[in-house]
């Protein structure tokens, strides 16, 4: 099995290319899932979650807000810090089981696990490879503003809540410019997944070894 970490700046395309390795084959774990999965009201990390920020933050329904919940953490590290610290263990817990089930069916699957924050993290130890997907930094607020219906001012916050792409380049393994036409970025996606093909292969021949 191939355990790749697929991460990019905030609106840099990347669940678009994370689609575009699935329908090649490969296995998608998705820590944005796995996060709102784990604060589902009456789980644990929404209890914790509610005891930090107060009940303010869910909606009618009990979940929480999640427009809410990024205003509050985005203008705060201290809050972002806390939030980080109730929900990633329980997200890391639900990765090792997906990854150890998936291995289990599958042993020579090619597994992406999207994950937004992954060099801020320092995550890069956790995978055989990384893949960075990229576009301009001036793009990325404008796809943000789009996206989200957000200011220029709440974009360019956000964005500056996360390393510069520039800095992630430096630590990928494979970078990714999406910053271009659907059918040049599904070519390049395309090279890519034959390169981890031969990579899968590589590291299967060498386990046998």
């Amino acid at each position: 099995m191939l355990n790749v970490g697929l991460t990019g700046g905030i609106a840099c395309g990347k669940s678009t290319v994370a689609e575009m390795f699935v329908r090649l084959g490969g296995r998608l774990i998705d820590f944005d899932k796995l996060a709102h999965e784990a604060q589902e009201p009456g789980k644990p990390a929404w209890q914790d979650v509610v005891h930090c920020f107060g009940s303010e933050i869910l909606l009618p329904d009990q979940t929480i807000d999640r427009g809410k919940m990024a205003d509050i953490v985005f203008r705060s590290a201290e809050r972002l810090r806390r939030l980080n610290a109730i929900v990633h263990p329980r997200v890391f817990e639900e990765w090792w089981s997906r990854l150890e089930k998936i291995k289990a069916q599958a042993p020579h699957a090619i597994v992406f696990s999207d994950v937004p924050l992954l060099f801020e993290g320092g995550m890069q130890h956790l995978f055989d490879l990384t893949i960075l997907v990229k576009i301009e930094p001036g793009q990325q607020v404008e796809r943000l503003m789009a996206r989200s219906s957000v200011c220029r001012e709440d974009a360019e916050l956000r964005l500056a809540n996360q390393m510069p792409i520039y800095d992630k380049i430096q630590l990928a393994t494979i970078v990714i410019d999406n910053q271009c036409v659907m059918e040049e970025t599904e070519r390049k996606v395309a090279a890519v997944w034959e390169d981890l093909l031969a990579r899968e292969k590589a590291k299967a021949l060498q386990a046998e070894d």
